[in-house]
């Protein structure tokens, strides 16, 4: 059964830096002091079984009106076990994520996770503006340390 903590001293940054840096479609080559700071500054949800770290969820928020969702995913040996859902109820549940005006977030094959959870697409999109830099972190790449 997964555990799910928001304890920050029980996520395994390594694991999380390589998913992604080296796996994720959002996020690749991003360089792990940038990685290290996000952590720091969010609400974070880590996902363990037997000890081990297996998911991750990472929610930007002032805990009061605002919360944006990120960062979200099970290993690949671990997907299909209902993982992300109990993550997903666990981060649901926060108590600092309760009566918020806009909880967002954005996924590009992901959707059937997220509705139940009662997200929809913008009631209006055109009000929705956006700064997006997609593969910043790998042009950048001849500046990432060396793992």
């Amino acid at each position: 059964m997964l555990r799910v903590s928001t304890d920050k001293t029980e996520l395994e940054v390594d694991m999380i830096h390589a998913f992604l840096a080296d796996e994720s479609s959002w996020a690749r080559g991003i360089p792990r002091q940038v990685v290290e700071r996000s952590i720091e500054h969010s609400l974070c949800f880590g996902g363990f079984i037997d000890g081990r770290q297996v998911a991750f969820a990472r929610v930007i928020t002032d805990c009061s009106t605002f919360a944006n969702l990120v960062d979200v995913f099970v290993l690949p040996a671990h997907r299909g076990q209902g993982h992300s859902k109990r993550l997903m109820a666990a981060v649901m549940a926060h108590p600092d994520l309760q009566g918020l005006r806009r909880f967002t977030l954005a996924t590009g094959d992901a959707h059937a996770l997220y509705a139940p959870f009662g997200f929809t697409p913008p009631l209006k999109p055109a009000t929705l503006m956006e700064r997006y830099f997609p593969g910043l972190y790998e042009s950048r790449s001849d500046e990432r340390p060396q793992r």
